[in-house]
This record gives structure tokens, sequence and C-alpha cells, in this order.
């Protein structure tokens, strides 16, 4: 498992500043409170929580011929074989129906910004389509279904739209289901203050009661590794440019850990049909990106990120790069996020399962 080289000093400084924070204590490096915005699930539904346990679903063979996008029917089988065995369900929907309840308002956070320019790296339109399909099989109404990303040209990248001058749905999508961008400005909540900078989560992400995170598995040119914390914190904040410093560590860990986003975020999947190893995260290098042909689940957003890193990890070895340490751009944001409770940071105390499909 990668080694974080963060200090014990600096962890137990950057925690105690969250966890202050966490019970609404406005002297706290956090400041204000944080239970602002922060969702509630519909009376008498418990939502499961599984920390710890991350799932993965592969299917060789289960991209198109042009080797990009994966086969809409291998999509959706990979995603309910995946959930299935985190859930301890049979079916997509009785899986999700662990998660979310069919009242909720639900928001999809798909991640595009890697394939902006070579529609060749973005979470994938079958994958989202799959989820959305399942959501709407589970008895949630098409128009309580928002899709969201920061800009048209990432909702592009993902093809969940079809046109970059309209927001109207790809086919695969449900009719009836809604896509947004927030362009970094759309929120109408107060503003918190994060390490001592305001900030404030976008409305389609606040609007939502629950939140399902699409996200991919990249290196990442200035954190070291970019995955499913990364794709809520600076993909639904209204300025995630004041939030890279210092490898943007302990900043991606203190921007989760509001209440307004870990009560909404239940459910997290890596579109792992590519991965990109180095020069990310946007889709630059062909040669750094290379199929993997696999669907990740989790609710726990650390534990999938530790995973994802280690793969990340694991092929920068095998073409002889240095180690993200080395390169001096380690995500040190993991353990820190692991010690405020946000899900499990130490590799032992993961359990990934695979299946083949």
């Amino acid at each position: 498992m990668p080694r974080c080289s963060l200090t014990r000093r600096h962890l137990l400084a950057s925690g105690a500043a969250v966890v202050g924070a966490a019970v609404g204590d406005p002297g706290s490096a956090l400041g204000g409170d944080a239970r602002v915005g922060a969702a509630r699930p519909p009376a008498g539904f418990l939502r499961l929580s599984l920390p710890g346990k991350v799932t993965c679903a592969r299917r060789p063979g289960s991209l198109t011929a042009n080797g990009a996008y994966p086969k809409a029917d291998a999509a959706r089988a990979m995603l309910e074989a995946a959930l299935t065995e985190l859930t301890g369900t049979r079916t997509l929907v009785a899986a999700l129906g662990t998660l979310v309840s069919p009242s909720e308002r639900i928001a999809i956070k798909p991640n595009g910004i890697a394939g902006r320019q070579s529609m060749k790296m973005a979470a994938n339109v079958e994958v989202v389509a799959a989820l959305a399909h399942g959501l709407v099989e589970l008895g949630v109404p098409p128009q309580n279904i928002t899709i969201f990303e920061q800009f048209r040209d990432f909702l592009f990248a993902t093809r969940c739209i079809t046109d970059k001058a309209s927001l109207a749905p790809a086919p695969e999508l449900p009719a009836g289901v809604r896509l947004a961008v927030h362009l970094n400005k759309d929120a109408t909540m107060e503003a918190v203050l994060v390490g001592g900078v305001p900030t404030k989560y976008v409305t389609p992400f606040t609007d939502a009661t629950a939140v399902i995170n699409v996200t991919q598995i990249k290196d990442h040119s200035i954190c070291g590794y970019t995955g499913a914390l990364k794709n809520i914190t600076h993909g639904c904040n209204t300025n995630p440019h004041d939030f890279h410093a210092h490898t943007a560590s302990p900043q991606i860990a203190h921007l989760y850990a509001q209440d307004v986003v870990k009560s909404r975020v239940v459910l997290h999947i890596a579109d792992a049909y590519q991965v990109i190893y180095d020069e990310g995260p946007i889709d630059v290098n062909p040669k750094r990106r290379v199929p993997h042909e696999a669907l990740y689940a989790s609710t726990d957003p650390v534990a999938l990120d530790v995973v994802g890193w280690e793969i990340v990890e694991r092929l920068r070895k095998e073409n002889g790069l240095p180690t993200l340490s080395a390169a001096r751009r380690e995500p040190a944001y993991l353990r820190i996020a692991g010690e405020l409770g946000l899900g499990i940071f130490e590799r032992s105390g993961i359990a990934l399962r695979e299946l083949r499909v």
C-alpha cells in the first residue's frame, strides 16, 4: 500500500481543526456552523453505510471497438455486480434501494474534466444511464434526478449531452431527467469557512437529499491522485481554485468534512474503464492512459481512493515512473480524511472484493 509521509503533528493540527468545526464551533479553523445545509434521509429510511468495503466488477472485452467507451450492456451488468456485492442484494434496483429512498431528490455528479479535449477519458454515459434507469426502476420520478457538472464541455465529455449548445439529455438517459451545469457560481446557501477561506456548495448539489458520485481513477499534477473525494470537493463548490495550494492537502479533506457534503454523498462509483497514471488529470498524453475495464463501488470515499491510489502507483512502477511521494505530490489529504472519520485509510482495514462478470 502507498505510505503517506505527512507528519503526525500536521495531522493532529488539521484534524483538531476540522473536528471542532464539525460540531459547529465558530472559533475553529473551518469556522461557522458546519451543520448548515445538512441533509436528512426520509423518516424511517436507514441508509446503508459500509466503511472500508470496496467492490470491483471486471469484464474483459467490455470496451467498444474504438477502445474508448464501455458497451452499454457491460456497464449495466458490471454496475449491478459491483452494487449487489457491496450491499448483499440480488438486483441493481434492490441495491440502490438500500442507499436511497424513492421519495428523495437525487443528484448524480459524473467527472468529465479529463475528456474535455480528447473525448476519451470521462465518466461514461453508459454508467450514468445505468444508474439513472436503476433509480427510475426503484420508483424515483425522473424529474427528481439531476445529472450535473461544473461546465458544459465537462458534461459534453461524459456524453450525457450530445450538443454543447443545449442541456438536452442523451438518448441513453431516462426521459425526464434533468441536466445542469453550475459554472462555479450557482449557489444559494450561506458561505462557510474552510481553512479560513469562504466557499459555497452549488445548488444542484445542495438541492439534492442524496448524491451519487461517479468518479474516475487518475493521476493529478497538483494533488497526486484524484478520485472520489476530489470530484465532490472541487467539483461542487464555487471557488475550487482557492483550494489547490500545498498539493490540496488538507483542503480536500476539510472540504469533504463539512456536514453539507458528508450528509449527502451516499455512493461512490469509480468508472475505471480507463486509468490515467501520469500527466493527469487532463487526458493529454494517450501513452499515460491505459484500459482497466473495471467498475469500483463503495459508500466509503477514502477507502475507494486508497484503492485507486494503489492502482496508480502500481502502473507508475510498471512504467518506470517514480512514486507520487518521490514526485513530491503524494495525496496526503487521504490520511487526513481518514483521521477525520470520513472513511478508512489504513489498507489493512479495507476489504476489496473483485468479481468477474
